[in-house]
């Protein structure tokens, strides 16, 4: 899914776009970590080498942070899930990519190395200015200008091939490239063609013909076929997407069904893992099947942040999650838990884990989508008294001011769903029965 580069521009035409950022949480205890597992595209699309964000990451957080940019693995110590870093990377944006006078993304960076200074220009609107060097990263880029970064470090015939075209630039890296062992054999060479003497490779020189071989050897080739698992690795992801909807749900379904028989069930990571495969609002469904039971009332309690993190302010989610609770009542366990549906839902409304709109919505038609019509039929009448309390504390929010019209309503943690109790007298002495939901 892309994003607006600048998250607070609303624009869905936005033309700046970045993928979202993707965490996966590796290790356990304290060699616990966070591989950012597509900081090269989300770089790429911000112009800045990926251990820039990375670094801004391992400050903000008080960690440490890992580059490896030939397997293209960029790690951050500790666990952050990928809200998390979202939010982070867009304080990096807000510093260090987005033009401070016209908010356009198209901007360079460049190292004044004399000033110790991190200049930053506009190629949209022309502003030049100096970034605030106060953050703990402009240490880090100072040391890692943007083309001498070590995750964009160019090959070695590039490297001569750059300094031969800067070898006459004046300043202090001329200096610097003068001092090299490259620098001097090159100017010896210049100095015998313009003597006219015959000109000899200086010893520094004479392998220079290893740049364009490759190595044969069994280590060198190794190393090949390491990089080449970790590209691999890398093309598994984009190929996952490729995937049918369907396809994709049961790996997330075995993903899960793994981290609960490890009893390592985290609601980030299997957040993480479905972001990934773009099949979040269906998650729900899949919950209910592995982690709940007979015991639902009990389990609801001890996973409802995980099913918080789902469900909140998404309701095709919760739409799931109902379509979830209708299978497990009607097809796994009926017997016991069909006479538990008001309590069940109830459960789930408490937890701010189903909203009210979506049990109205619910209620309105029974569907044989995933149980049987007659089943369905069932579910919905057991969960009659709790839908109608919902309807009757609906209007009574509606219109507060008929007093007289008024019905309270009282949650028992005693009665029964659908048993009345003591009449409830009024200021204008209309009595009226109190409906009691049961406390579920």
């Amino acid at each position: 899914m892309a994003l607006n580069v600048d998250r607070t521009v609303a624009d869905q035409f936005y033309r700046y776009k970045m993928p979202r950022l993707l965490a996966k949480v590796e290790g356990k205890g304290n060699g616990i970590k966070t591989v950012i597992v597509n900081m090269t595209d989300v770089a790429k699309a911000l112009a800045r080498p990926p251990s820039y964000p990375t670094k801004y990451f391992g400050c903000e957080l008080g960690a440490q942070t890992l580059f490896d940019a030939k397997n293209d693995r960029y790690i951050v110590n500790g666990s952050h899930d990928s809200d998390k870093l979202q939010g982070l990377l867009d304080g990096f944006i807000k510093r260090f990519v987005l033009c401070p006078e016209c908010s356009n993304p198209e901007t360079n960076l460049s190292i004044q190395q004399k000033k110790q200074m991190i200049s930053q220009r506009c190629i949209a609107c022309g502003y030049q200015g100096y970034v605030d060097m106060k953050h703990k990263l402009t240490t880090y880029i100072l040391k890692n200008p943007p083309d001498m970064d070590v995750s964009t470090t160019p090959s070695k015939g590039k490297k001569k091939k750059d300094r031969k075209q800067k070898g006459s630039v004046n300043g202090e890296d001329a200096d610097k490239d003068r001092a090299s062992p490259e620098a001097n054999a090159q100017q010896q060479m210049a100095a015998q063609r313009a003597s006219g003497g015959i000109i000899e490779a200086p010893p520094e020189m004479e392998n220079d013909d290893e740049d364009w071989g490759e190595e044969i050897s069994e280590e060198a080739i190794k190393q090949r076929m390491e990089e080449l698992t970790a590209a691999a690795k890398g093309l598994a992801f984009t190929e996952d997407l490729e995937k049918s909807s369907k396809e994709r749900i049961n790996m997330l379904y075995q993903y899960i069904k793994v981290k609960r028989d490890s009893g390592d069930v985290k609601g980030a990571d299997i957040f993480q893992e479905a972001e990934r495969l773009e099949v979040i609002e269906k998650v729900p469904m899949v919950l209910v099947e592995l982690l709940l039971d007979k015991n639902v009332l009990q389990q609801i309690k001890d996973y409802e942040k995980i099913f918080l993190r789902f469900c909140a302010n998404n309701q095709k989610a919760q739409k799931y999650l109902l379509s979830g609770i209708e299978l497990l009542v009607g097809d796994v366990h009926k017997e016991a838990l069909l006479p538990k549906v008001p309590h069940i839902l109830k459960a789930l409304y408490d937890a701010d884990i189903l909203e009210e709109e979506v049990l109205l919505d619910w209620s309105k038609k029974t569907s044989k989508k995933y149980v049987s019509k007659s089943v369905a039929q069932e579910i919905h009448e057991k969960a009659a008294p709790f839908i109608n309390w919902l309807k009757e504390a609906e209007e009574e929010s509606e219109d507060d001011d008929d007093e007289d019209g008024t019905v309270e309503v009282v949650y028992s943690r005693t009665e029964r769903v659908g048993q009345q109790t003591a009449p409830v007298t009024k200021p204008a002495d209309n009595v009226e029965d109190d409906f009691d939901i049961d406390a579920i």
